[in-house]
């Protein structure tokens, strides 16, 4: 199978709100793109040479701008970026929070068969162009809308607080050890994000005491057993990688790129009812997930062991949770030994969300793919900077859809 490289991307500032700016989505995607170009040294100019032999193109990742700022036809917007993408073929590719994996999946796959030498992927959302009682409505349709999210307010803290609820049930684990494994998923996220200088909540407090304190004024419940200290964040924002072939490695003499070594995708039932129905006969409370992560290592030819450093889709603290034993750090039902015992943490042996995850760093859910992505060739190249982990290799990411209804899992790595 041809190898597929990682030239660079970028990712803009998850602090800031674009509406408030007076900015819109041409705004967004322009620093986006100008500065993914710039990271991963190719130019406007390289785009029009490599259109003109059909060897470029652009892969969008989107949930839903058609409610968030009124537009569809996302592929096509990059020609409001600039002219050198007139002509450059470019589509929208959409799977909820997961639509940017789709979106790298696509190019990867575009450029293993040997159609494009390089392929531009754009994920991003902007959220903040509403108040939080409508956006939580619009990001109901992640889920089967008409019978989970519809009338219901804030669908997904609820989801995602009754698979707390099934975590529980399932393995019988202590309530208050699960709830501080939760608060403490929660503080190392908050406080990876400092390290950060694009994470939303860089400037934000929260310790592990509070994480704990839920059900009060400054830490109020959002769903079930959850409170705000467990949710990610509403946020703008976009991230870019540029992806390209072998061929075009060798041709302009590129060295020490990472590959893309391993990937899987599943998909699981649309009803959390029906995935909690699914996992009766599993060890773990969500199995697709973690065949996407088998799948990943099998094609990889790596496992656990192999992987120095791990970004995962912590919408909310359960969803990490869960994670942990999808990708065999801990038995399922064991996931608190890890958290308790530092193996998660930044200087643990098997450290998750660096950059501060979903929940510390931001989740534009259009874009969150892409930036777990991009983050994952910062990791394996040396440069993240304050959020760098020492002596990385491999590298893999985690990002879901839905209630984990689609699970794409990427492992990025050096040659």
């Amino acid at each position: 199978m041809s190898k597929v490289y990682i030239l660079g991307g970028a990712q803009t500032d998850f602090e800031r709100n674009w509406t408030k700016e007076g900015k819109n989505l041409v705004a967004l995607l322009k620093e986006a793109v100008s500065d993914g170009f710039s990271n991963a040294e190719i130019t406007f100019d390289d785009v029009i040479a490599l259109n003109k032999e059909n060897r470029v193109a652009c892969f969008v990742g989107n949930f839903i701008a058609e409610q968030y700022v009124d537009q569809g036809h996302l592929g096509a917007f990059l020609t409001e970026v600039h002219p050198s993408f007139y002509g450059v073929p470019s589509a929208r590719y959409e799977a909820a929070c997961a639509s940017s994996s789709v979106a790298i999946d696509a190019a990867i796959t575009k450029i293993r068969s040997g159609d494009y030498d390089v392929a531009i992927v754009v994920g991003w959302e902007l959220m903040k162009t509403v108040d939080s009682k409508i956006g939580g409505d619009i990001l109901g349709r992640a889920a089967y809308y008409e019978k989970e999210g519809k009338g219901v307010e804030l669908p997904f803290p609820k989801l995602f607080g009754r698979l707390a609820d099934e975590i529980l049930i399932k393995y019988g684990t202590d309530e208050q050890r699960f709830m501080d494994a939760l608060a403490m998923i929660s503080t190392q996220n908050y406080a990876n994000a400092k390290r950060n200088p694009l994470a939303q909540t860089r400037k934000w407090f929260m310790s592990y005491e509070q994480a704990r304190m839920r059900d009060t004024d400054t830490n109020p419940i959002v769903g079930g057993r959850l409170a705000v200290s467990d949710c990610s964040q509403v946020t703008d924002g976009a991230a870019v990688v540029v992806l390209a072939s072998e061929n075009f490695i060798k041709s302009r003499n590129i060295k020490d790129k990472p590959i893309v070594k391993g990937y899987g995708h599943r998909v699981a039932p649309m009803l959390f009812d029906k995935k909690i129905k699914d996992a009766e006969s599993s060890p773990y409370i969500l199995p697709w997930t973690r065949q996407a992560v088998l799948d990943a290592y099998g094609r990889s030819g790596l496992t656990v062991d192999d992987i120095d450093v791990f970004e995962t889709h912590d919408c909310f603290t359960s969803s990490e949770y869960a994670a942990i034993s999808a990708f065999g750090i801990a038995e399922p039902g064991k996931e608190y030994l890890a958290i308790e015992e530092g193996i998660t943490a930044f200087d643990g042996k098997k450290p998750i969300n660096p950059s501060g995850g979903l929940i510390g760093c931001g989740h534009p859910v259009g874009a969150s793919g892409a930036r777990m992505f991009l983050d994952l060739y910062k990791q394996v190249t040396g440069q993240a900077g304050k959020y760098q982990v020492s002596g990385v290799n491999n590298a893999m990411m985690l990002n879901i859809g839905g209630s984990a209804t689609t699970n794409y899992v990427f492992v990025v790595g050096n040659e």
